[in-house]
C-alpha cells in the first residue's frame, strides 16, 4: 500500500533521510559530519529517543517502520519518514554502522551492515540517542559512484538538504561539518526569523516581511522578500507543509502572480511559506523522496497563498505618500519659465592663463600660466614645452563617429554608413578575451577601488569555489569571507567595478555558473566563454564619448570574426549610400 522507490540518489539523499529520522526521534541536537562530500563518510549523531536492540536490527529490513501502526495512518502523516525504506536502501549501497541506546537501557547496541547483509551486532557503551555512520557510498555499484559530480557540487546538494530540514525545526540545534570545517552551526531558537538569519545570513532577514493567513482549509505563516530584493538567481524559495519541505511549481506561480508588476521580469523573490493543513487532505506519498505532494483543495490554496503575499506587500509598503489635505504641508513651488527665480545662485568666476606651464623653471622662456585666487597670483613654468604629449591625444578625428541612444555606433564607410551594435560588439571582444584566458591563462583584471563584500549564500559561495580557477583566469578576484559571503577585489577588464554593479554582476555570475553543465574541455571552454561574454557585456559601463566608440570599433575590427557574436548574432550592418538616397 506504500509507493516505494529509490531514495538514495546521491550523498545528499542519505543526509536528508538520516536527519529526518533524527528529528522524528525527538532529538534536540543533530550533528552532521561529512568527509569528501559524502563519498567517504556521512555521519549523523542525535540525542533522540534511540532504539532497543531488537529494533536496531529490524530497522534495516524493508518497510520496517515504527512510525505507522496501521494502513489508516497513511492518511494522517505528521512525521518525516513513515515507509521504512531509508535505512534499508542506504545499507544496500554502503557500509553502515549504527550505534543507539534508549534512556531505559544501561548499554547500547552496535549494528554493522554492508550490502544489505548484517555483519555483526554487539553491545557497546554509548550515549542516549542514535549515531549512524555511512561509509564508502556506492562502493558495490561502481557505475553509480562514477556518475557522482564534483565534491563542490555534491556538497552544495548536502547543504541544500541540511537547510531544508533545519528550517522546519527552529527549536532543534543543528551543525554541519565538512572535512573538519564547520559550514553551519545553528543553536536552538524560538524564532523562525533567527533560524533563517543563522542559516542564510542577516542580509536575507533584512529583506523579508511577515506573512500570515487563516482560512478554513489552511493556516499560513512565514516570510516573503521585499520586491526590491528579488534576484535573477533562484534560491531561498521554500514551501513547507505540516513541518515538511516540498516543491510546488503550482504554488510558486501563486507567489509570482502576487509580485506581478512589482519585480523585473525574470527575477524571483525569496519566500519562506509554512502551511498547516489537515493531514487527511494532503498526500505526501506520491514521490520517492516525498519532495512533491498533492493537495485536495489546491485551487483554494493557490488563492490563499496569492492573497496572503499581496496583503503582505501592501502592508509593508515603504514608498512615501503625499497628503494633499494636510494644511500644514509645505507648499511646493510651481517651476515654469521663471525657473531662474527659484535658484538664485551665482557662478564663481575664475581667471586662467592658458600659457601657464607647471614645469617651467624661473628664467625659462617656456609658456607660463598664472592662476588668481584667494591666496594671490601664482606663476608656474615648464622646462619642456612638449608636456602635452603626456596627456591623451584628443585631436583624433572622432567627429565621424556618432553614438545613437547608447546602443549603436554610426561611422562612415566606403560604401555608406557602418552601424555597430555596441552591446554585441562588447560581447564579441569579451568572448575572444575570455576564451584566450581560459586556454592560455592570460587574464587581465580590473581592480576595484575598494573591495566589495557580497552575500551570495552558502551554496553560492561553494559554487564560486568550484569554478575558482576558471574565474581567476577570466579576471575575477574573489575570496571567501565567512560561510555565505565573498569579497570581490577585481572584475574582468571592461566591467564596471562600482559596488552596485559588482553586486549585480555577482548575482548574474551565479546564475550562469548554476546553469553550466559538464562537457568536453574544449566545448566547456567555449560555453563558459560565451556565457561570460554576455555577462561581461551586460556589466560594462555605458559608452559616453566618441573616443570610446572609436576604440571599440578599432578593437572589433581586429577580431577574427567581427561581424557576429559567438551565438551567431550580427554585430555590424552596412547601410549603402543608395539606400540612404531612397529616403530623400
Amino acid at each position: 500500500m506504500i509507493a516505494a522507490g529509490e531514495v538514495v540518489q546521491r550523498p545528499a539523499s542519505v543526509v536528508k533521510e538520516l536527519m529526518e529520522n533524527a528529528v522524528d526521534a525527538g532529538a534536540t541536537d543533530v550533528k552532521v559530519v561529512i568527509a569528501d562530500a559524502g563519498r567517504t563518510l556521512i555521519q549523523v549523531i542525535d540525542n533522540g529517543c534511540g532504539m532497543m536492540p531488537d529494533d536496531a536490527v529490524l530497522c534495516f529490513e524493508r518497510h520496517a517502520t515504527s512510525k505507522l501502526s496501521s494502513a489508516e495512518d497513511l492518511h494522517h502523516i505528521l512525521t518525516f519518514g513513515f515507509r521504512g525504506e531509508a535505512l534499508a536502501s542506504i545499507a544496500a549501497v554502503a557500509e553502515v554502522s549504527l550505534r543507539t541506546r534508549t534512556a531505559s537501557e544501561e548499554a547500547g547496541v552496535e549494528v554493522l551492515m554492508a550490502g544489505s547483509e548484517n555483519k555483526g551486532t554487539r553491545e557497546v557503551s554509548c550515549p542516549v540517542g542514535t549515531n549512524v555512520s555511512v561509509r564508502n557510498l556506492f562502493y558495490n555499484i561502481p557505475a553509480r559512484r562514477k556518475f557522482l559530480k564534483s565534491d563542490n557540487v555534491e556538497l552544495r546538494h548536502i547543504v541544500e538538504e541540511f537547510q531544508r530540514v533545519a528550517l522546519t525545526r527552529p527549536g532543534v540545534a543543528f551543525s554541519l561539518t565538512h572535512n573538519g570545517r564547520d559550514i553551519h552551526v545553528v543553536k536552538a531558537t524560538k524564532s523562525l526569523k533567527f533560524r533563517i538569519q543563522d542559516l542564510l545570513g542577516p542580509t536575507v532577514v533584512g529583506d523579508i516581511v511577515d506573512i500570515s493567513a487563516q482560512t478554513s482549509i489552511a493556516s499560513l505563516q512565514g516570510y516573503v522578500g521585499k520586491p526590491e530584493s528579488a534576484r535573477k538567481t533562484l534560491g531561498n524559495q521554500f514551501f513547507f507543509v505540516n513541518g515538511r519541505y516540498f516543491r510546488s511549481p503550482y504554488l510558486h506561480k501563486a507567489v509570482m502572480k502576487a509580485y506581478e508588476n512589482l519585480i523585473p521580469e525574470g527575477s524571483t523573490p525569496s519566500y519562506f511559506i509554512y502551511l498547516d493543513v489537515d493531514p487527511a487532505t494532503v498526500d505526501v506519498n506520491i514521490h520517492p523522496t516525498k519532495a512533491e505532494i498533492k493537495f485536495e483543495e489546491d485551487q483554494l490554496l493557490f488563492q490563499t497563498v496569492m492573497a496572503a503575499v499581496k496583503e503582505a506587500m501592501g502592508r509593508s509598503g515603504t514608498a512615501g505618500s503625499l497628503d494633499f489635505d494636510n494644511p500644514e504641508a509645505v507648499e511646493m513651488p510651481v517651476v515654469g519659465t521663471r525657473f531662474e527665480e527659484y535658484r538664485p545662485t551665482v557662478t564663481p568666476e575664475a581667471g586662467v592663463d592658458w600659457n601657464y606651464n607647471p614645469f617651467e623653471e624661473e628664467g625659462d622662456p617656456s609658456p607660463t600660466l598664472r592662476m588668481t585666487g584667494q591666496g594671490g597670483t601664482r606663476q608656474y613654468t615648464d622646462p619642456n614645452p612638449n608636456y602635452g604629449a603626456l596627456f591623451e591625444d584628443r585631436t583624433m578625428p572622432t567627429a565621424q563617429v556618432l553614438i545613437v541612444q547608447g546602443r549603436f555606433i554610426l561611422s562612415q564607410s566606403a560604401s555608406g554608413i557602418m552601424a555597430v551594435h555596441i552591446r554585441r560588439a562588447q560581447e564579441r571582444l569579451f568572448y575572444d578575451r575570455f576564451l584566450k584566458a581560459l586556454r592560455e591563462d592570460s587574464h587581465v583584471s580590473q581592480t576595484a577601488l575598494f573591495p566589495v563584500q557580497v552575500n551570495v549564500g552558502t551554496q553560492g559561495r561553494l559554487l564560486l569555489e568550484e569554478q575558482e580557477e576558471s574565474l581567476r583566469k577570466m579576471g575575477f578576484e574573489i575570496a571567501p569571507f565567512g560561510p555565505d559571503t565573498v569579497v570581490v577585489s577585481g572584475v574582468p577588464e571592461g566591467c564596471d567595478a562600482s559596488p552596485g554593479s559588482v553586486e549585480t554582476l555577482m548575482g548574474n555570475l551565479l546564475l550562469v555558473l548554476a546553469d553550466s553543465t559538464q562537457s568536453l574541455p574544449q566545448v566547456m571552454e567555449q560555453t563558459l566563454a560565451r556565457k561570460f561574454a554576455v555577462l561581461g557585456a551586460s556589466g560594462s559601463e555605458r559608452m559616453k564619448s566618441p573616443l570610446e566608440a572609436q576604440r571599440l570599433i578599432d578593437a572589433l575590427l581586429k577580431s577574427e570574426n567581427p561581424e557576429f557574436t559567438a551565438a551567431g548574432r550580427r554585430i555590424i550592418s552596412i547601410i549603402p549610400a543608395d539606400e540612404l538616397e531612397k529616403r530623400f
